[in-house]
């Protein structure tokens, strides 16, 4: 299959050149590779011009252009017409030499996929659980385990868990990432993954584009886009994806702001799978959240407190602020 890459970049010009020297080692290696740089300077315009990639193309945006979804919609324009799979990396990782082989070859696995996600390996502590007991101090699925965090420890005692697998969003959200999805080299069926790692069958973005209601940073923007992609077609994570993220600290939001964003960008892609949730889910959904914002609160005692405060403050706000106008 012909597969293009696309990469959104902001202000890291290091950050993405580590990312191009890595893809070389790639065993499979994208027809096209197109970056997006929405930068207010001309440093990352630079480093490639300074530097050779194969199959390369790099287009600066203006800011009528600028912002995460934005620069997807726009690279999206550039594909040429022959591509069938169309990824998408974030500039602050770096895959395994298999990532694309192992990636591409889930849509032969699985000829009903739409849409396939990689899977991050440094981030998470897993260890196989043998013939050990799972107590409540760990989480455990499909033969490992890793230390279960404080937040879901207190949201079980008050029965703000659900069962839904990873990957799944719960009938009153705030259910388990795919970062609980364990390395075992399997391929499971979600309903949305982390877009900075993702790929789609070209055929998708005939009928769905990445929506613009995330403006800049565009946190959640992956969960929306992949639960809209889901109606379509299957989506699966291939834990044999691999690769690293580094959370390159330059071109994120002030914790205010993040913490804001996450209560309303929260609430924005629940009601994208649910539009009209029952009367005991919103209940939860409001629980979950004050509880989530007091936690984070709690934070405030470690080395990141100014950070920490600044973050439950957001959270704090956006609930506040959900009474007064909602996401539409």
């Amino acid at each position: 299959m012909k597969f293009s890459l696309i990469i959104c970049t902001y202000q890291r010009p290091q950050s993405l050149l580590t990312l191009l020297n890595a893809l070389q080692q790639q065993l499979v290696y994208p027809h096209e590779i197109i970056v997006v740089d929405g930068s207010k300077n001309n440093k990352t315009g630079h480093v490639l011009l300074n530097n050779s990639f194969k199959n390369l193309h790099y287009f600066k945006v203006n800011e009528e252009n600028r912002g995460l979804t934005k620069q997807r919609n726009y690279g999206l324009s550039k594909v040429s017409k022959s591509i069938e799979i169309i990824c998408f990396l974030d500039d602050d990782v770096i895959p395994e030499p298999t990532y694309f082989k192992e990636l591409i070859n889930t849509y032969t696995v699985h000829p009903e996929a739409v849409g396939v996600g990689g899977y991050i390996t440094n981030e998470v502590n897993w260890k196989p659980i043998d013939n050990e007991v799972c107590n409540n101090n760990y989480y455990c699925y499909d033969g490992f385990k890793r230390k279960e965090g404080v937040r879901f420890k207190f949201r079980k005692r008050l029965g703000l868990v659900h069962n839904t697998p990873p990957g799944f969003m719960p009938p009153f959200s705030h259910g388990r990432s795919v970062g609980f999805l364990p390395p075992s080299n399997k391929i499971y069926p979600v309903e949305f993954f982390m877009g900075g790692v993702s790929s789609f069958k070209k055929s998708v973005f005939n009928s769905i584009n990445f929506s613009t209601f995330f403006e800049g940073y565009g946190l959640y923007e992956d969960v929306d886009f992949c639960l809209r992609a889901s109606k379509i077609g299957s989506l699966f994570v291939n834990t044999s994806a691999r690769l690293k993220h580094f959370h390159e600290p330059i071109g994120r939001p002030n914790s205010f702001k993040f913490g804001k964003m996450v209560v309303r960008n929260g609430w924005y892609v629940w009601r994208v799978k649910y539009k009209n949730p029952a009367t005991v889910n919103k209940i939860k959904w409001v629980l979950t959240s004050v509880l989530l914002a007091c936690i984070r609160l709690t934070n405030v005692f470690s080395n990141t407190g100014t950070e920490a405060f600044k973050e439950a403050m957001g959270r704090f706000t956006g609930l506040f602020s959900l009474i007064l106008k909602k996401p539409r």
